[in-house]
């Protein structure tokens, strides 16, 4: 599992569900976007738990808590409990736990899910720079947040209080578009003080690990929108991922993935879990890489993709055209053509 410097998306022949004992789900973006279910998820989730694959909620949002996610995914079609539910905030409490006396005080910018958190590590959150913190924690505080509340954590940050982020997420999907994340909030406190925050979230070890210990995974599949944060988490903790393109990333992005950014697996949406994946291989012939209809290859500098066939498989024979291309993360080829070919 987790193959190191891949280039190209791997193939099953078996579904995911039955390969994997546990689905590692983000939400924003792969569950639900703006709040309501993207399409074809609530089906392929029930199918999946049904068929005896267990399915955790993996998220670098820390403002709600794991109780309020649960609620929220049950009244969306896809039944959960408040332990099935593993978030940002969780991971950076226990990372400021271990480093801070008990009981100590912590400067919060963020929701009640950050608030929540620190409270099950017996901290005790404060709002003010004055209040003598122990640390200072950012998580995403919705659309909301004050800008005093950035002032207060420059404050303590400046005198030398230690600093953690929940994640550094630039930004979030929402139901108009992306909107700024927990990361665009933690650039203002950075270069406010010039500090740098220790960061808990995805793609970094201690969400892996918060992740491992919540659920105890053996087998476990990572499934996200995102390439530098679910993918690359992955990535580092040595496990396979499946990338929806319901979210963040788009074709085009996914074409120029470095090496720890790019997937196990592709699919258009969670019903990917429930099938197996196509094998890429090398053309006969030795010049390109076949996925079903399509043949892709690199030429004067510009992928080409010809043949006919599902889009998709098309996609998966381009990603291994131009990772082969680039190795280690130079020199992508251009890539406009041969995705309008394929309709994107």
């Amino acid at each position: 599992m987790g193959e190191q410097g891949r280039t190209r998306p791997g193939g099953s022949a078996r579904a995911l569900n039955e390969v994997y004992d546990t689905a590692l789900l983000d939400l924003d973006g792969v569950v639900y976007a703006g709040g309501e279910a993207v399409p074809y998820a609530v089906e392929s989730l029930e199918t999946a738990r049904a068929g005896g694959m267990h399915l955790a909620y993996v998220t670098n949002n820390a403002l709600r808590t794991p109780d309020a996610v649960a609620r929220h995914l049950t009244e969306l079609g896809v039944p959960a409990e408040a332990v099935d539910v593993i978030t940002s905030a969780q991971a950076v409490a226990r990372l400021i736990a271990e480093q801070v006396p008990a009981g100590s005080r912590v400067l919060v910018v963020g929701g009640e899910g950050l608030r929540v958190a620190l409270r099950e590590r017996g901290l005790e959150p404060v709002d003010s720079a004055d209040d003598d913190p122990a640390a200072v924690v950012q998580g995403y505080g919705g659309p909301e947040l004050a800008w005093g509340r950035l002032a207060e954590a420059s404050y303590a940050v400046a005198r030398g209080v230690p600093w953690f982020a929940s994640n550094t997420d630039l930004t979030i999907p929402s139901a108009r578009g992306i909107a700024p994340g927990n990361g665009a909030a933690v650039e203002v406190v950075r270069i406010a003080t010039g500090g740098v925050p220790q960061i808990a979230g995805k793609p970094l070890p201690p969400m892996h690990r918060e992740t491992v210990l919540r659920t105890g995974a053996e087998r476990p599949l990572v499934v996200g929108d995102r390439l530098d944060t679910d993918i690359e988490g992955a990535f580092n903790g040595g496990v396979d991922s499946l990338l929806v393109l319901t979210g963040v990333t788009d074709p085009a992005q996914l074409l120029r993935a470095e090496p720890r950014h790019r997937p196990t697996y592709v699919d258009a949406d969670l019903r990917g879990l429930l099938t197996g994946q196509p094998e890429v291989e090398s053309a006969s012939s030795g010049d390109g890489l076949v996925c079903g209809g399509w043949t892709a290859c690199v030429r004067d500098g510009a992928l080409v993709i010809e043949g006919d066939g599902q889009q998709l498989d098309g996609l998966r024979a381009l990603c291994a055209a131009a990772w082969t291309h680039a190795g280690d993360g130079a020199g992508y080829p251009e890539a406009g053509k041969a995705l309008a070919r394929l309709g994107w």
